[in-house]
């Protein structure tokens, strides 16, 4: 089969590769970690791979932002950024609603867009899966700075096939292939930062609100592999996706055969995809979605309101509640409610809730006004066009023990906006009013 045609979905202000392949009845998207989905092609082993998965579907291959025929942005590239570029494409190519099939690293955003989008998910099939990459910061760092040093290295890819693909370890024509797959996917800066973001992030709390039909792949080895990735950690295929099984609810996990760790080998892989997807699944929930919640109040305002005066107290709440409509818009947050002088307002993404928390705080100051923020992010119900449950109460108990002038958010909101640049100061353990257990907040940095 001759590679598909480039098309290009505009993604914000950025151009993001892809190809569709295949007239099968399932929309699936395909997203690896480092690979240009472009670029693959001129290997056999990934155009079968390809071809294979298209036997049974529409299959949706996109180079996300910063990789392979795709722009490069000028800002890191998020889980919640590469939700956008799979929004994008999905939106290009006519899709209401597909299947997500991630492969390792990739698995992250897969995960993230379930939760948040399960309207638009029919599926969710994840090989290597993990919630949180293995090992220490001190080794996630060594590994970064190796991605950076070594990115495409002959000695590298030697290792990386052993790793990976030890059935073509010594084929010199596999190794040429990969390394310019390589170079063509990523520069080592770009690999740098996506291991970054991977090696930063942590889904945990995200995998129990996942509530679209689930299956978990891996290899049945006899030991522990690293990978393309092994700089970063090495990782535990059976131990990491039964945990991650346990997390999700009715999720399935299925252990494939083959020496090969990579899922590109053999057709183990897509027969498991295509026997998940062809069986009957269950509804999605799409009443229950991941959201990010946000608070935001005046602090002093019966005092401010009394010094000022009826008029003139009326004149700024107003220009306050206009200057914090702008901001929702800006970034694509929804207003739930308003009650006195605080908002309630809610956001597909955590890292546009922080920066619009952090604007309004910023705006509001410059109207002489000091605002506190508090934001969550957890599943929630949704009920009539509002949102519901116990991450909104979580939401509002955060925003009420914020200082002045800060934006405090829970750990969840911190592990899911990986790689954003965005730094913490760290709250320690809080008691949440009417909240079970402890929880530990984190206050935004200036900047």
């Amino acid at each position: 089969m001759e590679p598909p045609d480039v098309q290009y979905a505009r993604s914000g202000d950025l151009s993001i590769a892809y190809q569709v392949v295949g007239e099968g009845p399932i929309d699936l998207v395909f997203v690896p970690f480092l690979i240009s989905a472009v670029f693959s092609w001129i290997h056999p082993l990934f155009a079968s791979f390809y071809e294979r998965l298209a036997s049974f579907s529409r299959l949706i291959l996109l180079d996300k932002r910063g990789i392979g025929a795709s722009d490069r942005p000028r800002t890191p590239p998020t889980l919640e950024a590469q939700m956008d570029d799979v929004r994008a494409v999905l939106d290009g190519v006519g899709s209401e609603q597909a299947a997500l099939f991630g492969s390792g690293h990739g698995g992250l955003m897969c995960s993230l867009f379930a939760a948040t989008y399960p309207e638009r998910t029919s599926a969710l099939v994840l090989y290597d899966p993990f919630a949180r990459l293995p090992g220490t910061t001190e080794e996630h760092q060594r590994g970064i700075r190796r991605m950076r040093n070594e990115w495409g290295r002959r000695e590298w890819l030697e290792q990386d096939i052993r790793d990976d693909y030890p059935s073509l370890a010594g084929d010199e024509s596999f190794l040429r292939s990969m390394s310019l797959i390589m170079r063509a996917s990523a520069s080592p800066e770009s690999a740098a930062e996506f291991s970054r973001t991977v090696a930063e992030a942590d889904i945990s709390d995200v995998l129990p609100t996942i509530r679209v039909p689930t299956l978990l792949l891996y290899r049945r080895l006899a030991g522990d592999f690293k990978g393309v990735v092994g700089a970063l950690a090495t990782r535990h295929p059976e131990e990491q996706a039964r945990q991650v099984a346990a997390a999700i609810p009715n999720a399935r996990v299925v252990a494939v055969a083959g020496r090969d760790t990579s899922p590109f080998v053999g057709d183990e892989v897509p027969t498991e995809v295509e026997r998940f997807l062809r069986a009957p699944l269950a509804e999605p929930v799409p009443d229950r979605v991941l959201a990010t919640i946000l608070f935001t109040d005046i602090v002093g305002s019966t005092e401010r309101a009394a010094s000022l005066g009826d008029r003139a107290w009326r004149e700024l709440l107003a220009s306050h509640r206009a200057q914090v409509r702008r901001q929702l818009g800006r970034f694509n947050g929804m207003e739930l409610d308003t009650a006195g002088d605080g908002f309630f307002a809610s956001f597909d993404g955590p890292a546009r809730g922080v920066a619009c928390a952090k604007a309004i705080v910023v705006s509001a100051g410059d109207e002489g006004i000091d605002v506190r923020a508090g934001l969550h992010t957890g599943e929630c119900e949704r009920e009539a066009g509002k949102l519901a449950g116990i991450a909104v109460h979580i939401g509002a108990r955060i925003a009420a023990l914020a200082q002045p002038g800060e934006v405090l958010v829970s750990r969840t909101v911190k592990d899911l906006v990986a790689g954003s640049g965005i730094e913490f100061d760290d709250r320690g353990d809080q008691e949440l009013k009417g909240v079970p257990g402890e929880w530990r907040l984190y206050a935004v940095q200036d900047g």
